[in-house]
């Protein structure tokens, strides 16, 4: 879907926030849960090079960008998304994330938990389950705006102005970007396969199978599985595996795992291999994240 004009609508530029640490190329990144706000992370970030692998997350995504420009693949559609606007991304969905300008982009992010959506949709909307976002980016400046007044209200301690943002913003967008998410098409014998290769690789997530063995074990081919799993979670099993790693790393990270524990529970060769696909997924090294969280890891 295209995104539209960058251009329009456009918002106050952002310069970061005190303590924002500085990376390479004068990249920073702030992630943290704030006090007050229960189901809810925050990011604001200023990103040249950096680049997302094809990722999902269990939250929603509401990235209201403030200077540049990100440009990120979202289904089979390259979009484009520049102040003024908001990339929205329902949970479970593969998408990825670069600059889309040389000068790279900023933006604040929200993720709310998928229950705290859906809450708000039941009271605004009469919508009660199976809601979403039919657009990756949308044009609207006041959105954006109340986007930046909760990171704004979350840095000030101000938990009432921040939930109240919240709120805000999320009914504005699901009555004007919202609704149900379409119902499972009839399953296919090739996508119980992969329901049933996924299943496998989560419960041996630390000693999966080839993909050889794998469609062997489902009574399939590799390629009819390899295009059947595509298919159905819009990535190849391997991508499928690595996004699924960081996301049980994060869990075992918010229960205190200390990130090399996590690393090797989950099947990762090492904490430096963690290190680096949980940072193209989330944004932030396992341990900045833990630490902005509020968690002290266990020995």
């Amino acid at each position: 879907m295209a995104s539209g004009d960058a251009g329009h609508g456009r918002v106050a530029r952002e310069h970061g926030t005190p303590g924002d640490g500085l990376g390479a190329h004068g990249e920073r990144a702030r992630y943290w849960r704030p006090d007050g706000l229960p189901g809810v992370d925050l990011l604001h970030a200023h990103y040249v090079h950096k680049s997302f692998s094809r990722h999902t997350h269990e939250s929603f995504v509401f990235a209201a960008i403030t200077e540049g420009v990100e440009a990120f693949h979202y289904g089979s559609d390259l979009v484009r998304a520049g102040p003024g606007q908001i990339a929205l991304v329902n949970p479970d969905t593969p998408h990825t994330g670069h600059a889309g300008v040389p000068e790279g982009w900023t933006y604040r992010t929200i993720y709310p938990d998928a229950e705290l959506v859906a809450a708000i949709a039941a009271d605004t909307v009469a919508v009660r389950r199976e809601v979403g976002f039919v657009e990756p980016v949308v044009d609207d400046a006041y959105a954006a705006r109340l986007v930046i007044g909760v990171h704004r209200a979350a840095e000030e301690g101000n938990a009432l102005a921040a939930d109240s943002l919240l709120r805000l913003v999320t009914a504005r967008m699901l009555r004007s970007h919202g609704g149900r998410v379409p119902p499972l098409a009839a399953r296919s014998a090739g996508a119980r396969d992969a329901a049933r290769a996924r299943a496998v690789l989560e419960e041996r997530m630390a000693d999966p199978p080839t993909l050889e063995q794998l469609a062997a074990e489902l009574g399939t081919s590799p390629f009819a599985l390899l295009r059947a799993f595509r298919g159905a979670y819009g990535m190849p099993p391997h991508t499928w595996l690595t996004d699924a790693r960081v996301r049980r790393a994060r869990r075992l990270l918010d229960a205190g795992t200390p990130p090399a524990q996590a690393a090797v529970a989950v099947g990762f060769t090492d904490q430096p291999h963690l290190n680096r696909h949980f940072t193209r997924s989330v944004g932030v090294p396992p341990g900045a994240y833990q630490r902005a969280r509020g968690v002290q890891p266990g020995r």
